[in-house]
């Protein structure tokens, strides 16, 4: 990796940045003076010390988001306004993706990481990895239609959905429910009730696996994984 890069990811600035660090000779690479940007390092190898500290390299970033509406979960996007233009300049310089799709008007979990194989992993229909939501539904939801989800929603495409598991938390004119379901087709939530002739009118992801979303995020924040959720994470690689 060119050490500029590295010295970028790693927070210390532009590579505007590291070359005025460069010039004033506050770079050591194993112990001599760096003078060059474009110099190829190990970052697990070799010692890098800026201006008295060492850097210490990381190769991932895992961050969980609580998704506000509105946003769109990519990584560019011409028009829209995407979940990593929420992100610092620090962590968009690792070149994260939103791990999973969330609809626009949708909010809550979301992984942010530049872990392409732990991305797999979690939505990976062959993987299953239950996803919970929480929803507000236009319509009375009935223990037939919990029957149906768990043998599985054919939807507007025929396609049948993987059986999913649907708890009903009120029922009246605008239920409230959570459905946990293993696979993830386009807006796959509000087609599976369309198919039983009812409408989602809010959603909200709530957990993937054992990641849960961390209720003391506000929508449109973020933070880095825990300890013990870093430790899941791994445990699926």
């Amino acid at each position: 990796m060119r050490l500029d890069k590295l010295l970028a990811n790693m927070g210390f600035g532009s590579r505007k940045d590291v070359k005025s660090l460069l010039k004033k000779k506050q770079v050591f690479v194993n112990g001599v003076v760096a003078k060059d940007g474009s110099k190829h390092v190990n970052p697990e190898m070799d010692k890098v010390v800026v201006d008295g500290k060492q850097v210490v390299y990381k190769k991932y970033i895992y961050l969980m988001m609580n998704k506000p509406p509105g946003v769109i979960s990519a990584t560019v996007d011409q028009k829209e306004k995407t979940v990593i233009d929420l992100l610092t300049k620090e962590h968009q310089l690792f070149e994260p993706f939103p791990v999973g799709r969330l609809d626009k008007d949708t909010e809550g979990l979301l992984l942010i990481t530049n872990d392409g194989e732990l991305g797999h992993r979690l939505t990976s229909p062959k993987k299953e990895v239950g996803k919970t939501y929480y929803a507000k539904i236009q319509g009375i939801v009935t223990k037939s239609d919990v029957e149906a989800f768990k043998k599985g929603i054919v939807i507007d495409d025929g396609y049948q959905c993987k059986p999913a598991r649907l708890d009903i938390l009120q029922s009246n004119e605008v239920s409230e429910i959570e459905i946990t379901i293993t696979e993830g087709k386009f807006h796959q939530v509000k087609r599976m009730f369309e198919a039983v002739g009812k409408k989602v009118v809010y959603l909200k992801r709530l957990q993937m696996g054992k990641l849960k979303l961390d209720e003391m995020l506000a929508l449109g924040t973020y933070r880095e994984l825990n300890e013990e959720e870093l430790t899941y994470c791994q445990k699926l690689n």
